[in-house]
């Protein structure tokens, strides 16, 4: 008798998460996507917006998307997203917007409805979700199903409203190692203050300080990616559109670390850092104030 084959791991979920608008969180989600799909060709990759801004759409749909068709709202319904998913362009797939948000918002109540729903989405491969820029029932939704959360960083402002979040994910105990900070439009020119030092360092030196892991690899602030997004109707990608520009390879080595953080990084390239214990932010000088010692799991 053949022994029973092991059910399959589950697919890993990202959510790509700030209260903030401005921070380049959309263009992260969508253009992860497609960088995933190309450094894993084998790896399927579903985009999920929870917002009614059909960016998505417009960066994605092969034809127009009509009125009849699944979409969020459907599969939320449904209880899967199984029915609405569609395969878009760069080889990702995604879901439809709604065409509002309000029916969503109301049945969202359940903090771990969405994860659920995630959970009985015929779906192998990886999963990511495009949070609205608030804090609301969906959003909450999206942290109780993610296995991570990245944060997009890229001013002060930006980084006290991430602040907000780790204290949401703490009241809802949920875990918080799941968390990873992204450096987002860095320009190492600009200076708070002659004489002080760049922006950028100053918002890593305060996510340090806050035992807050983050990714190493930043993106740099592009006036050509941000003409990608508003150039035409149609966002189109870093990775097919931007090359020549910094953020063209940055793109590749987040996403490369994205792949290894979540073990997804078998026969790919090694990380090249110089300095690896800066990945995810290590440990501070003082162990006794590290993340690992006073963040708390489920």
């Amino acid at each position: 008798m053949s022994s029973p084959q092991a059910s399959p791991a589950p697919a890993p979920v990202l959510a790509v998460s700030s209260n903030k608008g401005g921070v380049g969180k959309t263009t992260l989600a969508t253009n992860l996507a497609i960088y995933l799909r190309a450094l894993r060709e084998d790896l399927s990759v579903l985009l999920v917006g929870l917002d009614d801004q059909k960016t998505l759409d417009r960066m994605f749909a092969l034809h127009e998307i009509q009125p009849g068709e699944p979409n969020l709202k459907h599969g939320w319904a449904e209880r899967s997203l199984t029915n609405a998913i569609q395969l878009g362009q760069y080889g990702v797939h995604f879901v439809p917007s709604p065409p509002d948000l309000t029916m969503l918002k109301s049945r969202a109540e359940d903090a771990k409805t969405l994860a659920r729903i995630v959970r009985n989405t015929d779906f192998d491969g990886v999963l990511i979700l495009d949070t609205k820029s608030d804090l609301e029932a969906l959003t909450v939704n999206a942290y109780h199903a993610a296995d991570r959360i990245l944060l997009p960083i890229a001013d002060w402002a930006s980084l006290e409203e991430a602040e907000k979040i780790f204290r949401l994910l703490e009241r809802g105990r949920l875990d918080l190692t799941r968390v990873r900070v992204v450096f987002t439009l860095v320009d190492r020119r600009t200076k708070l203050e002659r004489g002080e030092q760049h922006l950028f360092r100053k918002l890593q030196a305060e996510v340090q300080l806050r035992g807050w892991p983050y990714y190493k690899t930043s993106l740099s602030r592009s006036p050509r990616v941000e003409m990608l997004n508003s150039g035409t109707g149609r966002p189109r990608s870093i990775l097919h559109d931007a090359k020549g520009t910094a953020v063209h390879e940055q793109m590749r080595q987040l996403t490369l670390e994205v792949l290894d953080d979540l073990e997804l990084s078998e026969h790919m390239p090694e990380l090249a850092f110089d300095e690896p214990d800066e990945l995810w932010g290590g440990p501070p000088s003082d162990p006794g104030d590290g993340w690992r010692s006073h963040w708390r799991t489920s």
